[in-house]
């Protein structure tokens, strides 16, 4: 009990300390000296009458919401004496592994800089930044030569790292239930199983309404939709996250998905979101880093070619351009496994004075990474908001998709959780899969690297990251992965090499996603 009182002392700590450099905060300081004014509140009663000012106002329901996004996003607090780095990831030999991985990406990124003889940054002269302003809502039309530019790592580079992950503690074969596992992931994680997930994602059932369902039995789906969204309005109405996160596990209705999202993750657009967004654009104006230029070879390479995502292209590099500078996304390292990587002024290695995070949001992005912008993109045509909304999505999800950690969102527990269904509930076509040289993380991997962007139809895919949100987790794009391949099951047990197999399932596009995850989990699996 004492514990428990310990824990939720150091929790309410932290989220006030968090909370008090907030712009939040000196909003609500602000309306509670402006409410001194205010004919009902009595000296007598200051606190309760402030108090019943602000939930009148509204204004306790955004510090409501502010809590709630700090209590989803950060961990449980440990153990008081416990170092900082188990916060950030609590299993040494996957700090190490990360830390390793850490090196290979700098060293890549370097090794071009030298080659192209290119700085890492360099202020503008001013006819550059000239044109670049005029040209800002059109970035699409240049086209800089990227040929000597290439990705620091692609997703298949990534997974062979995560192959080659192991616990020293289970070198010796310790863990016979491990040593069943002859999928290509080889760390012992506990990862849920069937019974817990059709638990964990009990509002997928068969019983219950979802949108992206067009054959319910149960109640005609123009009913159904026509209700949900009559609900949908109300949560919107009410401004509650908590609320609005429940409701989307059952799908957004399309005309409300944006506002929704939002709510969720406490994004509301005001004049200092704005402005800060603008001084980013400035800064972007002003100093050229050679990771712009893989934002640019990365958007040429990928979504440029997309047929849903081309149209995007500007909105793209606004977005990422500025993401690159936003050192406000440090903040995400605390409870991350990843290190923002540095940079030390020329002749001054190694001495910490004169080191600087580079990029200055310590994110280098990887081939594919502008796939995590790109179907925001059909939500919000403002590019602040766009920004924010990013910026969220990222710190809260998309980061454990490149870092190796034991969480149970991270990349290493979704591809473990793909390979123990599928070998679990699938037995002969994994095996199959296995024998001909095709191992299913092979393909599926780049799928959830990307959670699925790039794979799906657009309707699909947001669909699909309406329940990302809801759940707050990532487990369900190893559950898909693992459907998908039940899916094509019939088709994949012909085929007999790793082309074959990749070739039954190169194209997702024509998925629907929610029947694929309803049968798989409660249907056809006991």
């Amino acid at each position: 009990m004492l514990q428990e009182q310990s824990d939720l002392s150091l929790i309410i700590a932290q989220i006030v300390q968090k909370l008090k450099g907030s712009s939040l905060y000196a909003q609500l300081e602000r309306q509670a000296w402006a409410s001194l004014q205010r004919p009902e509140i009595k000296l007598e009663s200051l606190k309760e009458d402030i108090k019943e000012f602000f939930k009148t106002s509204g204004w306790e329901k955004k510090l409501q919401n502010a809590v709630y996004s700090e209590l989803t996003v950060f961990p449980l607090p440990s153990h008081p004496a416990a170092p900082p780095e188990h916060l950030k990831e609590p299993l040494v030999y996957m700090r190490k592994a990360q830390g390793s991985w850490e090196k290979r990406i700098l060293k890549s990124l370097n090794s071009m800089c030298t080659e192209l003889s290119i700085p890492l940054a360099r202020k503008r002269p001013v006819g550059e930044q000239k044109e670049l302003l005029n040209k800002w809502n059109e970035m699409g039309t240049d086209e800089p030569d990227l040929s000597l530019f290439r990705p620091v790592y692609a997703p298949k580079d990534f997974l062979e790292v995560l192959i080659n992950l192991r616990n020293p503690n289970y070198e010796n074969g310790d863990s016979l239930s491990f040593r069943t596992h002859l999928g290509l992931i080889q760390v012992p994680l506990k990862v849920k199983d069937i019974p817990e997930l059709k638990e964990f994602f009990v509002e997928l059932g068969l019983t219950t309404g979802q949108l992206g369902i067009d054959d319910s039995t149960q109640v005609p789906p123009e009913l159904f939709e026509n209700e949900h969204v009559r609900i949908g309005h109300k949560v919107l109405a009410e401004q509650d996250s908590a609320a609005a996160q429940q409701y989307i596990r059952q799908g957004s209705p399309t005309a409300l998905r944006a506002e929704l999202w939002a709510l969720i993750l406490n994004i509301s657009s005001q004049p200092e979101d704005v402005l800060y967004y603008e001084q980013l654009k400035t800064n972007v104006i002003q100093h050229d880093l050679l990771v712009d230029s893989l934002i640019y070879k990365d958007v040429k390479l990928t979504a440029s070619n997309d047929d849903y995502y081309f149209v995007f292209e500007d909105y793209l590099y606004q977005v990422l351009l500025c993401f690159s500078r936003d050192t406000s996304v440090l903040g995400h390292f605390a409870y991350n496994s990843a290190s923002p990587p540095k940079s030390y002024i020329r002749g001054k290695l190694g001495i910490e004075e004169y080191a600087v995070f580079y990029p200055p949001n310590g994110v280098i992005p990887f081939h594919g990474f502008s796939m995590y912008v790109a179907p925001l993109c059909f939500l919000y045509h403002e590019p602040s908001k766009l920004y924010q909304i990013f910026r969220e999505m990222y710190v809260r999800f998309f980061f454990r998709l490149h870092s190796i950690s034991s969480h149970p969102s991270g990349i290493v527990s979704l591809c473990l959780l793909f390979e123990t269904l599928l070998q679990t509930y699938l037995p002969q076509l994994f095996y199959h899969l296995r024998e001909i040289g095709a191992q299913p993380l092979r393909i599926s991997f780049k799928w959830m690297v990307r959670a699925f962007s790039g794979y799906l139809a657009t309707d699909q895919l947001l669909l699909l990251w309406d329940r990302i949100l809801g759940y707050n987790s990532l487990e369900i794009l190893a559950v898909l992965a693992a459907a998908v391949f039940a899916f094509r099951a019939v088709n994949l047990m012909e085929v007999t090499s790793l082309a074959a197999a990749e070739a039954v399932l190169a194209d997702l596009s024509t998925l629907k996603v929610m029947p694929l995850l309803q049968i798989f989990l409660f249907a056809t699996v006991t």
